[in-house]
């Protein structure tokens, strides 16, 4: 639902300021600690900030994609380890019931959701399958009046904080690929599933992926989420969404970094003059400049398609492929704009550096979204 003008003003103007004032202050901390204040955790939860996509009948804000978007891109104006604590409730962790839930399992885990009383995650990936996500071996056997779950899945983000997973499960092994997977809502508490200790990674400290293990878990018939077999189908329209997401914090966190890029150009002095009179450094802010505002704009229209009903596949990979490889490169101009400074921690360039380099891997990789450009612009025939 898009809001009216003044009151999605407000919204992003109070998460700018809190960002700003409350979040940025922390950034060093929540990387040296890998963990986010309880009490940040507790501000974010009362700002609503878990329900931004949730619908209002659950007690979330319910943003079109639009409006979130434009809430994602002052997210990323900081570390991306806070966003990532309730993106998972805002993405896919959470849309796959909001799309293909029943009334009965929206009313029992929404609301929850909403206030971030539950933390979801979404459990696709495994040892085996990454970006061939129709390689799911996980499987699960219908047996009576709930299905066994069995398998591994690894990188699954806020895993050791969820309440509630998605899990994509083979239920029919004669189907290759995707058509003999199905979606379930599995709970953490039930017996059998078990989480590892968080990953040691190159960036986004504070932010937790964890392996998960399913040893005979039996999940409730009532749990599957949509069709049996149809689950693939749940994934991919969960992760174009959350392709858009992951896209407007690309576009903010590139944003951020411009930003420290010109403050510290137009101070640092070399050969007699400040670092924003050499034409060579006024051309790497330039490329930087350009390429954030190409992605905000093709974020933004997608956005808006989306939100037309429009089928925005091929656009939203491009979006995401788009954006997360210009963060990158503005990163790396950031670096090397700051010189030394962008190498050393107390400026924290080279952590946005480090941070930045899972948005091309996530979600799908470059790589993947290439593949579904090409794809769907075969099949449009341009």
């Amino acid at each position: 639902m898009a809001l009216d003008a003044e009151t999605r003003d407000q919204l992003v103007d109070t998460v700018r300021r809190y960002v700003s004032e409350r979040l940025r202050p922390l950034e060093a901390k929540v990387a040296e600690d890998d963990a986010i204040p309880d009490e940040v955790i507790a501000e974010m939860k009362e700002m609503g900030l878990y329900g931004l996509s949730i619908p209002a009948e659950y007690g979330g804000l319910d943003l079109s994609m639009e409006d979130e978007c434009l809430v994602a891109m002052e997210l990323g104006r900081t570390s991306p380890a806070f966003r990532s604590a309730f993106g998972t409730n805002v993405g896919i962790g959470a849309q796959g019931l909001v799309m293909f839930g029943t009334p009965e399992q929206k009313q029992k885990y929404l609301p929850g959701v909403a206030s971030g009383e539950i933390i979801t995650s979404f459990a696709l990936t495994e040892p085996e399958a990454g970006s061939d996500s129709g390689a799911v071996q996980t499987r699960a056997t219908l047996d009576g009046d709930a299905y066994v779950l069995n398998g591994a899945k690894r990188y699954i983000t806020n895993a050791n904080k969820a309440d509630l997973f998605t899990v994509m499960a083979r239920t029919d092994p004669s189907k290759p690929g995707g058509g003999g997977v199905s979606a379930f809502l599995v709970e953490r508490k039930l017996e059998g599933l078990s989480v590892g200790k968080p990953e040691k990674k190159m960036g986004q400290q504070g932010a937790h992926i964890c392996d998960v293990t399913f040893d005979n878990v039996r999940v409730p018939v009532e749990n599957r989420l949509g069709r049996e077999n149809e689950g693939f189908k749940v994934a991919m329209q969960v992760l174009d969404r959350g392709r858009l997401h992951i896209s407007a914090v690309c576009v903010g966190v590139a944003e951020r970094l411009i930003a420290d890029c010109v403050a510290y150009a137009t101070e640092r002095k070399q050969f007699g003059q400040t670092l924003s009179q050499f034409q060579l450094v006024q051309g790497m802010i330039a490329d930087c400049k350009t390429e954030a505002l190409a992605a905000k704009a093709l974020m933004l229209e997608t956005a808006k398609k989306r939100d037309a009903g429009e089928n925005v596949t091929m656009e939203a990979a491009a979006t995401k492929y788009f954006a997360s490889e210009m963060v990158g490169r503005v990163a790396d101009k950031a670096v090397q704009i700051f010189g030394g400074a962008g190498y050393i921690a107390d400026y924290g360039i080279e952590r946005f550096y480090r941070d930045v380099r899972i948005f091309r891997i996530y979600e799908g990789t470059s790589q993947i979204q290439q593949v579904i450009i090409a794809r769907e612009t075969l099949k449009r025939g341009g």
